[in-house]
């Protein structure tokens, strides 16, 4: 009999393909946005409770009747499974309420109603995939829709480019993770998972697996250089197309790289030099994206770039587990996979609140520009409090979500043993420093963020009228700043179900530790090591705020309210405030040689060379990586390109000559 929690999950791709299927039957606008709101929105329920009963109880596996005759498609669920398809339900849930809203006003919605259930289906289908093959086709259904999504306004230069740049990124890390289970295939002979699991691989060809699944997964992941990519794609998608690609998309390439790693090879494989691979990467992502996304004052770019940071902060997390795991540490391995885990699901959904907060913010000013902002938290107050719960969240400040696992993630750090050469010793410390880095540049990037948005006067007209979006949007950002508070505050109910993880792809638990002290405290090895609560946590930041109010407040006395002092200016403007590039302008000194700005200044004097009656100043900021990695690969391709095209104009003795040579080389090479 087929499990309980996979027959939920089967259910949730059903709801999610007869969504896509909708627009078919109905012909009416509001019918439309209604069922896709709807049958998203029970999707996303049931693979929660799919998560939660595949964590509990376990899962299940079973033969699909679809593919091909010799070669059908298998589904399972394990206890990976399940927590990512907890991820996945966790934001698609919230977002299919808040898109009933956002799309009302939306010209054209029939390509959103199609290819957005085909994306939620595609991302379901490759967590519970039981074979290569349905990996596969789910993996390019999850690609393909999504490349649809980003170029929805193709009318649009941007969205066109952003789209292409996507799509051709999309498909060589399909090919590279491809190559991954090809490899696998050849140990195994079987396109199963199961087998695979169970076929030994030689250290080589066990390395050329995890390179090319490496590759493959972080090039979807956004992982540093090969995230060129995700800052042009996810700023040009719609909003809640944005919170999916952000905050679940790239987390389902997280799980495929510990699908092929933890799950089919295993820890038995490890070397040790893939846990530094891992962690290097993690370490560049969270430092490059952080520092990337406080020079922005695109709002959803910055945004954008924080999901490269995030992803950076999760797989140092992974790789710290990766070099335990190896030298055989399992329960501190076990405690740096879960802290990598909690991350996940923690970045899905107050990532996924923040961009929803920025279609907010766009849908009422029509502007993506912080420098056109101000003001707003006088005429949006809902998404104000939304946005900061989400802002805090990131910015890893208790009592919320996003302190736990960046906490977890330094406890693994600072226990961590001394392992291996001078190399190994050496980064594991760095990438503590590296996380400690991103996470107070993070803080500073969103006080910058709130500051320039929501604080201050407004800076145009269109900020000036800006009004509070509908309640169905309102809903969909009050439940994950719900859930962002609810996993900051009780994580030791959390993680023992994510410790069901560990438990099958280590063999190592936490939770006795977890629970050794109740509910109150989170004791993730030992109390002797250290430990945190999270509700005393809050309470003590309201006793000290409130006597604090208590103290500058007193009773009976009056508050005096004064004009805003201006240095002596009578006229008080937008002007005077900080801007997004002004606040950030210390931080670009400062990591001037990392970022290389472009500066123009110019100053005109009209009336008299010491008086000064205009100034300009811009600056750019450049993504390094598409510098220097993917300008010169796409000049070198397109000059490739311009030759081949001149020799096709050659005629038919050209062509033989080339065809002979050919024939020449291939003699010379396999004679």
């Amino acid at each position: 009999m087929m499990a309980v929690s996979l027959q939920l999950a089967l259910a949730a791709c059903g709801s999610a393909l007869l969504a896509a299927c909708s627009p078919l039957v109905l012909r009416e606008q509001t019918m439309q946005r209604s069922a896709l709101s709807g049958l998203l929105a029970i999707a996303g329920l049931l693979a929660i409770i799919a998560g939660f009963t595949g964590l509990m109880i376990g899962g299940g596996a079973i033969t699909l009747p679809l593919g091909l005759p010799w070669l059908p498609l298998h589904a399972e669920l394990d206890a990976l499974g399940s927590f990512f398809l907890l991820v996945i339900g966790s934001l698609l849930f919230p977002v299919a309420i808040y898109s009933h809203g956002y799309m009302r006003h939306e010209e054209r919605i029939t390509p959103i109603l199609v290819f957005m259930p085909l994306f939620a289906l595609g991302m379901m289908g490759v967590v519970l995939a039981g074979d290569a093959l349905a990996f596969m086709l789910f993996w390019e259904l999850m690609s393909v829709s999504s490349y649809f999504l980003v170029t929805h306004e193709h009318q649009n230069l941007e969205n066109r480019k952003a789209g292409f740049i996507y799509l051709l990124m999309a498909h060589m890390a399909g090919l590279l993770i491809l190559g991954s289970f090809a490899t696998l295939y050849a140990a195994s002979s079987s396109f199963e998972f199961e087998a695979m699991r169970e076929a030994t691989i030689s250290p080589f060809w066990a390395s050329t697996a995890f390179l090319l699944a490496a590759f493959g997964f972080g090039t979807k992941a956004g992982v540093v250089p090969l995230h060129g990519w995700l800052p042009d794609a996810h700023p040009v998608a719609p909003s809640n197309v944005s919170a999916l690609m952000s905050g679940i998309m790239l987390k389902v390439a997280i799980f495929g790289f510990i699908r092929v790693v933890w799950d089919l090879m295993g820890p038995g494989d490890f070397q040790d030099w893939w846990g530094i691979l891992v962690l290097a990467a993690g370490s560049s992502s969270a430092v490059t994206g952080v520092l990337l996304a406080l020079q922005q004052h695109d709002l959803k770019r910055l945004l954008a770039y924080h999901s490269v940071e995030n992803i950076g902060i999760i797989l140092i997390g992974v790789g710290l587990a990766m070099l335990l795991a190896y030298y055989e540490h399992p329960l501190l391995a076990a405690l740096g996979l879960i802290a990598g885990l909690y991350h996940t699901i923690n970045h899905a959904i107050f990532k996924g609140l923040l961009f929803m907060g920025a279609g907010a913010v766009l849908h009422s000013t029509g502007t993506r520009d912080m420098e056109s902002m101000g003001g707003l938290i006088h005429r949006m107050p809902y998404t104000a409090v939304f946005f900061l719960v989400a802002a805090v969240s990131i910015s890893a400040l208790p009592p919320f979500n996003g302190f736990v696992s960046e906490w977890l993630t330094f406890q693994t750090a600072l226990m961590a043993p001394q392992m291996g050469g001078a190399l190994m010793m050496a980064m594991v410390p760095f990438s503590a420093a590296m996380l400690a880095l991103a996470g107070a540049l993070a803080a500073t990037c969103f006080v910058k963020v709130f500051g320039v948005v929501f604080l201050g006067h407004a800076r145009s007209e269109v900020a000036a009228e800006a009004k509070e979006v509908d309640r169905w949007m309102q809903i969909g950002m009050a439940i994950p700043a719900l859930f962002c508070l609810l996993l900051g505050l009780l994580p030791v109910l959390f993680i023992p179900l994510i410790d069901a993880v560990p438990q099958a792809l280590l063999h190592a638990s936490l939770a006795d530790s977890v629970h050794a002290h109740g509910w109150l405290w989170l004791t993730p090895v030992g109390v002797e090591h250290a430990s945190y609560s999270a509700p005393l946590a809050l309470i003590g930041m309201l006793v000290v705020g409130g006597l604090a109010f208590w103290r500058l407040h007193p009773k009976g006395q009056v508050i005096r309210r004064s004009v805003m002092w201006s240095c002596g200016n009578p006229h008080l403007s937008a002007r005077m405030q900080y801007n997004a590039t002004s606040f950030s302008q210390p931080l670009r000194r400062i990591f001037g040689g990392v970022l290389q700005p472009e500066e123009h200044a110019h100053s005109e004097r009209r009336f008299h060379k010491l008086l000064t009656t205009k100034v300009q100043y811009a600056v750019h900021v450049g993504d390094m990586a598409v510098k220097h990695l993917y300008q010169p690969v796409g000049r070198f391709t397109l000059s490739i390109a311009r030759w081949l095209h001149t020799q096709h104009q050659h005629g038919i003795h050209a062509n033989l000559t080339w065809t002979f040579i050919t024939i020449l080389l291939l003699l010379a090479v396999f004679a």
